[in-house]
């Protein structure tokens, strides 16, 4: 099993992802929040099951689709790092 670790630049992604859906819907806001969170939280028991990012191509930087949205994170021994979310129309961010 993984330990799930969120990157403070996750944390705001989720954050400004909700603010910007609850100005036309609280309840969607919070139900993109709550599948975000459970589709990170799968990564606990398969920590390989997203695909390897395209724009890098390492083995060790994976990420969940999830409607709109990428879930990018870093494979590390033991622990899944989330890195961001952020839309998928929007460029890979490069940081």
């Amino acid at each position: 099993m993984s330990r799930i670790v969120w990157a403070p630049q996750a944390l705001e992604d989720v954050q400004a992802i909700r603010d910007y859906l609850s100005r036309n819907s609280i309840d969607y806001a919070n139900l993109i929040v709550e599948l975000i969170v459970t589709a990170v939280s799968q990564l606990e028991l398969h920590p390989r099951s997203g695909r390897i990012v395209p724009e890098v191509g390492l083995p060790s930087l994976r990420e969940v689709i999830l409607r709109d949205y990428r879930i990018v994170y870093r494979l590390r021994r033991n622990v899944v790092e989330i890195l961001t979310v952020f839309h998928g129309a929007r460029a890979f961010p490069r940081r």
